[in-house]
């Protein structure tokens, strides 16, 4: 698969006759929501866990150096909560670009913190895209994170506010705070 998904994922689902989809983000969609959207709800989805397992080339990394992303695992047992959005379809033309680095949209049943269900769409990052670095001892990945940088800007930076997004959320991610750990004294040799 290639690096740009954006005319895989306009193929993969005809949203025009919806007035509304939810979109479930567990990553930078937690924080950087530079979209508009008419509802918003904290939400998780069963059987998936948080990987820092994607290259991003485009955001937080360039070609040469990508940066590291999240995508989703399946892992039977595990719950990932995140933020959910409703949002009219026209809003997937700016996701879809913002996306593009990998990762297809999926249809996947969300519940809300309230027990109510629906079905959303979810950005992931399969192991056979052009991007997928794969799975890496969580301080290598600290290490590569903290050596990263890209057009959106430091790759520390979408850690550590995903970090601070899922507390907000009343959420603690043993593989995000895992990093986080290992992190902080890299940032703190920093000039």
């Amino acid at each position: 698969m290639p690096h740009d998904t954006t005319a895989i994922n306009k193929q993969r689902q005809d949203l025009s006759q919806h007035e509304s989809v939810w979109l479930f983000g567990y990553g930078s969609l937690i924080y950087k929501v530079d979209f508009p959207y008419l509802e918003r709800q904290p939400a998780s989805i069963e059987g998936w866990s948080r990987r820092f397992w994607q290259g991003s080339h485009d955001h937080r990394g360039t070609p040469e150096q990508p940066g590291r992303v999240l995508t989703l695992i399946k892992t039977p047992g595990e719950r990932c909560t995140g933020m959910a959005y409703r949002v009219s379809p026209d809003v997937f033309e700016h996701l879809d670009h913002r996306e593009k680095n990998g990762y297809l949209r999926f249809f996947t049943p969300m519940t809300f913190t309230d027990g109510t269900q629906a079905e959303g769409l979810v950005y992931i990052a399969t192991e056979d895209n052009a991007a997928f670095l794969g799975e890496a001892d969580e301080a290598d990945i600290a290490k590569h994170i903290a050596d990263s940088v890209g057009p959106s800007g430091k790759n520390t930076e979408y850690l550590l506010k995903l970090s601070d997004g899922l507390a907000e959320l009343g959420v603690t991610d043993p593989h995000v705070e895992a990093i986080r750990r290992h992190l902080e004294p890299m940032l703190q040799d920093e000039p």
